[in-house]
């Protein structure tokens, strides 16, 4: 696999998606267009992490809601282990917090599944050969939340590194739950705290990196190198 793909190339695709009906659906649908080769599908997240370690595809077809480990937790393990492969959301949320989390965790495309076939394959396609795509319905939110170009060069790596300080050892260990989706409820069982503490490390975070919820915290932790 290349980064940079040629026009005619096929691109290898894994469907990572729990209703079976959509999944054959897209995958007979995909297999039509002569640039694409749908290589493999799984109906869960640990399923699919396997088959792209062993397949290693151009593209992944992730939906968010999946059982056990969500979309966003696994998109962020593909690309620990294969930062080539390009990860496109296809999902049915359209809710602005899931579509700066799948944006921050590392996806390349946003696409929600009234998308048209043609429409997805060249999504794909140009995904492939390393662009970002974004479906229109949800597109003001990433332009109304990341930084306008005037604004990046006002983040400074030395910010980055006080926001660092300024977060304790126990802070830093509930802001990586943070980065992968966890509720209030589930960080304490992780980390064997009542519901009410570890609210309170959750707003210390939000106040320290100043941010104004966990969404907001948990892509700058992303984005800044944070943890």
């Amino acid at each position: 696999m290349t980064e940079l793909m040629q026009k005619n190339e096929i691109v290898s695709v894994i469907i990572i998606e729990d209703y079976k009906l959509t999944r054959v659906g897209l995958k007979s649908t995909l297999n039509e267009y002569e640039h694409i080769n749908v290589v493999g599908e799984a109906e869960d997240a640990n399923q699919g992490l396997e088959i792209i370690k062993k397949l290693q595809p151009d593209v992944v077809l992730m939906d968010l809601g999946l059982p056990g480990m969500n979309g966003l937790e696994a998109t962020m393990k593909v690309k620990e282990f294969a930062p080539n492969t390009k990860i496109i959301i296809l999902t049915s949320h359209e809710r602005n917090e899931e579509v700066i989390a799948a944006l921050g965790s590392g996806a390349h495309a946003y696409c929600l599944k009234d998308i048209s076939p043609e429409t997805l394959s060249e999504v794909i396609r140009n995904v492939a050969n390393g662009a970002c795509w974004v479906d229109p319905a949800v597109s003001s939110v990433a332009l109304n939340y990341f930084p306008k170009p005037e604004n990046v060069s006002l983040i400074q790596s030395n910010e980055v590194q006080d926001a660092r300080a300024q977060l304790t050892e126990r802070e830093l260990e509930v802001l990586k739950h943070l980065v992968k989706g966890k509720s209030n409820t589930e960080i304490a069982k992780e980390l064997i705290v009542s519901v009410h503490t570890a609210k309170a490390h959750v707003c210390s975070i939000l106040q320290k990196l100043c941010v104004d919820d966990r969404v907001q915290a948990a892509v700058k932790a992303i984005k800044e190198n944070i943890i």
